[in-house]
């Protein structure tokens, strides 16, 4: 986003599109990866301070604003204290297409840095099943031995396939 910022024509002649300012100043009608990427980039920073992602459905919500529609996958943490309260959103694992390397280790670290008493995981889909395949289950049953060595709660691993979201919890796979 650093390269260019998106706004909205105002232009009563126009039809309120959406356009992008190059840093040389010229301008172009905005492209649909671009209005998704300024769309992610709000949800994550500033309004996701204000939020509270500890219940399933409000999760659920903000994980199918922001995973949902990437061409790749993506790791995401939702990192709690210990009143389920939301520290920080975290992705920090990406993929390919149809995998992404997810490091327990990492994610232990990640817990420890943020004094998280808590978190979930979330990881997208981009084929659009929304069910937990066999290294999905396996992934988080070693996150949850590994965390529980810290007193560190894996509360749910959230799966998003298109618009629709999967939680491990409530399916009774965690």
């Amino acid at each position: 986003m650093s390269q260019y910022s998106l706004f909205v024509d105002g232009n009563k002649s126009s039809s309120n599109t959406l356009l992008v300012r190059e840093t040389d100043g010229a301008t172009r009608p905005a492209k649909r990866a671009e209005i998704l990427a300024a769309a992610r980039e709000l949800i994550t920073t500033g309004e996701l301070r204000r939020k509270d992602l500890s219940a399933p459905d409000k999760a659920m919500a903000f994980l199918k604003l922001r995973l949902a529609g990437l061409e790749h996958e993506v790791c995401g943490l939702i990192l709690l204290d210990t009143r389920y309260h939301l520290i920080t959103y975290l992705e920090p694992f990406r993929g390919t297409l149809s995998q992404a390397a997810v490091y327990p280790r990492e994610i232990v670290k990640l817990a420890l840095q943020h004094n998280a008493a808590a978190l979930m995981l979330a990881h997208n889909h981009p084929s659009g099943l929304a069910e937990a395949s066999s290294a999905d289950l396996q992934l988080t049953k070693a996150l949850q031995q590994a965390l529980a060595l810290i007193d560190v709660r894996l509360l749910d691993h959230f799966i998003v396939a298109g618009n629709e979201v999967v939680s491990m919890a409530q399916a009774g796979l965690l």
